[in-house]
């Protein structure tokens, strides 16, 4: 396992599910980590976790939509741990709902976090990773890949930061700065129990059943790795890898899953 003694992981999006298992995998493979999102207190219980295993950890009140919060983060991050070496930008969440029944600005709010914060993180990280001679990874979905019904404003979203990704590893790799996508599928996470708002709501059921999901630990020591051996793409979970599979070599298949999962909905709902 690589030891990351005196490095630095900037995580957005660190308060829970992914972001907050890859921001312990990095503590515990040796790296110190700056901690970002809205959720001060899930921050500060995160930050307790790290520091027990000796590792150094920086909490950072931010919203990935507001401008001038991840500057203020890199800065701080700068002032006090002199560099930045990984960036997770992995700030998101998903707007569900059919596209007919949601409005513009349903799919507006979802890009202002979705891709907008990511752009966001890339713009306040750039000069610190080229600096380090760093990597950048930025978080999609098997839904960069494909398309299903009622989920369009999301799969619009990661479709945007796969491409945003392709673009920008041409352009910083002369710098020596690595780009990864990372695309999971099902991943025990919050992100379904968040609103269209972008807002947690503890009493919603996770719809997806338990044995599909992958554990957040384990998902986390996967895509960490891939960064640190600064992949392109890095595909987790069974079920992803099958599908963008499918997608590549067979996508009327995906296309024909898409159609019956769609005619099942419409059958459970009123349109």
């Amino acid at each position: 396992m690589a030891k990351l003694d005196g490095k630095v992981a900037f995580i957005t999006g660190a308060s829970s599910g992914i972001g907050a298992a890859m921001a312990r995998e990095f503590a515990r493979r040796g790296a110190d980590v700056v901690l970002l999102a809205r959720r001060w207190e899930r921050l500060e219980a995160l930050a307790l976790e790290v520091r027990a295993r000796g590792r150094k950890a920086i909490t950072v009140r931010c919203d990935v939509t507001v401008d001038g919060d991840l500057e203020a983060a890199v800065e701080k991050t700068l002032a006090e741990l002199g560099r930045i070496d990984w960036v997770v930008a992995n700030a998101g969440f998903g707007v569900a709902g059919a596209v007919h029944k949601l409005s513009i600005e349903d799919f507006r709010h979802q890009f202002e976090t979705n891709v907008f914060g990511v752009l966001r993180t890339v713009h306040a990280t750039r000069e610190a990773l080229i600096a380090s001679r760093g990597g950048i990874a930025i978080m999609g979905s098997v839904m960069s890949y494909i398309a299903l019904p009622i989920s369009a404003p999301y799969s619009m979203s990661k479709h945007a930061v796969r491409a945003l990704a392709g673009s920008l590893r041409a352009e910083v790799s002369k710098y020596g700065v690595a780009v990864t996508l990372l695309a999971p599928g099902f991943v025990d996470s919050e992100i379904r129990q968040v609103d269209n708002q972008g807002e947690y709501k503890e009493e919603n059921a996770d719809p997806i059943p338990a044995w599909i999901s992958m554990d957040t630990d384990k998902a986390a020591a996967k895509l960490v790795k891939g960064i640190l051996k600064r992949k392109r793409v890095v595909v987790i979970t069974g079920h992803g890898k099958l599908l963008v599979f499918l997608e590549r070599h067979a996508p009327w298949l995906t296309a024909f899953l898409a159609r019956k999962l769609g005619i099942n909905q419409r059958r459970q709902s009123v349109d």
